[in-house]
């Protein structure tokens, strides 16, 4: 079968300014051939390729275009699905022409697939309108990299100018243009890294701006025009609740996308340290044995999304339904264990109000109608929440517990994070389960957890978990007031979205 390229625009940042269509080719790509300010973090959903970096950065070496092209060439005649992925849109400044041209003289297949360009996206994140009816009716977009051949005499006459990589030459543009009849204090922003947690905006006009940007190798967008006063009204994407904030995540790689998605949404930079891995029991007879009885019980006991997933699973297993529960009540601990079992087609006839296993017992509806009874209890293999099944039988019930699953240490820390928290980058480390505090220590045994955690604020997302932090940590300085994921979110914001202080208070 003959191979495709497919020249992918990866949009101004991360997957949620990625076009359908481009996640949809990064998944089922065999070869990705990116640039250095495509967002790393697009190459995880292309999880099955061989990734090749032809970055080219203003003022470092980088990959010949030649070889570039030939690369598409020799991976598309092999019958390969190829993305070369480029920042941006793929035919804006991305040297698209030459890599087209390479392909069609060798007959390759190809696809172009549009992005949202800097040059649109960068004034969107900073709140300024490229266009406005009383500030700018027209804006041009060019080029900074050769300023000597741009039409100065009749740019300075246009509204809005958007300049590409034109940092190194800042001066010399704001120089042309007040040459050539723009006032000196027209305004002028210059948005590094836009649509990223790294993202900052400096604003100035065509007389200071060049002693306000130090000349350097960042990406960034340069705004000329009236429309930039607009900024003062229209900024958004700084002014976000966690915006600068750099957070710790500890759950589990494959749990961890929801919650480090929030406090993204909020602004946040989150770096991802699984304390937990997840994984079969070490026997499965137990869970099969109580499926194969199913109806025997009056409730099934769900404390876990994973023990949701568990159950699940070997339900399948078995080839059996939902229909197997028939007239078995369902209990979970909490709202987002109830939105696992939802995915499965299961409404629980109870949740309790306090997402905690205590809130399950002190409001749980059939104490009477247990006793004499059986009640099954998917949890994690190594035990814990005692207290369910000890309250249960004191009612009188006759309770199961079977594993559903199994919880251990990651092998190794992630390096990023272990930098990250050395170099004091870190501003708050969660903590979602008293697990994950006790594994975060043992991965990081050999470092002064005192000193590393120094100015680091320690989040929890509920009472269990705070012990572990004090036990293990010496302190916590932020827990939940609702104990889910979405409690922790708000607390953090609470604790550090208000300009508090980042480290640990005196009287701790």
């Amino acid at each position: 079968m003959p191979g495709t390229v497919y020249l992918v625009g990866a949009g101004p940042a991360g997957a949620e300014y990625l076009t359908v269509r481009g996640r949809e080719l990064l998944e089922q790509a065999e070869v990705v051939l990116y640039d250095d300010l495509a967002d790393p973090h697009l190459l995880k959903l292309a999880s099955a390729a061989q990734l090749i970096d032809v970055g080219k950065r203003a003022g470092r070496p980088g990959a010949d275009q030649g070889e570039i092209g030939r690369l598409l060439v020799t991976h598309c005649q092999a019958g390969r699905r190829v993305v070369r992925l480029k920042a941006g849109d793929p035919l804006v400044f991305g040297r698209a022409a030459a890599e087209l041209g390479a392909l069609v003289a060798a007959g390759c297949n190809f696809e172009i697939v549009p992005g949202v360009s800097s040059a649109l996206a960068a004034c969107a994140f900073a709140g300024i309108p490229l266009t406005d009816r009383a500030l700018g009716r027209h804006f041009c977009v060019m080029s900074g990299h050769d300023i000597g051949t741009l039409p100065w005499q009749h740019l300075a006459h246009i509204d809005t100018l958007v300049i590409l990589m034109g940092t190194r030459h800042l001066e010399a543009i704001a120089e042309q243009l007040m040459d050539y009849g723009r006032p000196a204090a027209m305004p002028v922003a210059v948005i590094f890294w836009a649509g990223r947690s790294e993202q900052r905006t400096v604003v100035g006009t065509l007389e200071d701006i060049a002693s306000r940007v130090a000349p350097s190798g960042e990406p960034a967008v340069i705004v000329v025009g009236p429309v930039v006063r607009r900024r003062e009204c229209f900024d958004w994407f700084d002014r976000r609740a966690l915006f600068g904030k750099h957070i710790l995540v500890t759950r589990a790689a494959d749990q961890a996308g929801g919650f480090s998605a929030q406090l993204e949404a909020l602004g946040a930079s989150v770096l991802e340290m699984p304390a937990l891995v997840v994984t079969a029991p070490t026997s499965w007879e137990p869970l099969d044995r109580a499926i194969a009885q199913l109806a025997g019980y009056r409730w099934l006991l769900l404390t876990s999304a994973n023990g949701v997933e568990a159950f699940f699973a070997r339900l399948t297993h078995h080839r059996r339904d939902l229909r197997a529960l028939g007239g078995v009540r369902v209990a979970a601990v909490g709202p987002k264990t109830a939105q696992a079992a939802r995915t499965h087609g299961l409404i629980c006839d109870f949740v309790p109000g306090q997402y905690v296993s205590d809130g399950l017992l002190t409001d749980f509806p059939d104490i009477a109608g247990i006793y004499g009874e059986r009640v099954l209890f998917v949890r994690v293999e190594s035990g814990g929440r005692e207290t369910i099944t000890e309250q249960f039988r004191r009612w009188g019930a006759l309770v199961d517990e079977v594993a559903g699953y199994a919880t251990g240490c990651p092998d190794s820390a992630e390096p990023g994070c272990v930098a990250a928290l050395r170099a004091g980058r870190i501003d708050c480390a969660t903590f979602a389960s008293a697990k994950t505090v006790r594994h975060f220590a043992r991965l990081l045994q050999g470092e002064e957890l005192e000193s590393l955690l120094r100015k680091v604020r320690i989040a929890s997302i509920g009472p269990q978990t705070s012990a572990a932090c004090r036990e293990t940590l010496g302190r916590v300085d932020v827990e939940a007031e609702v104990f889910t994921l979405d409690g922790l979110a708000q607390a953090i914001v609470a604790d550090l979205g208000t300009g508090r202080a980042t480290g640990p208070t005196d009287e701790q």
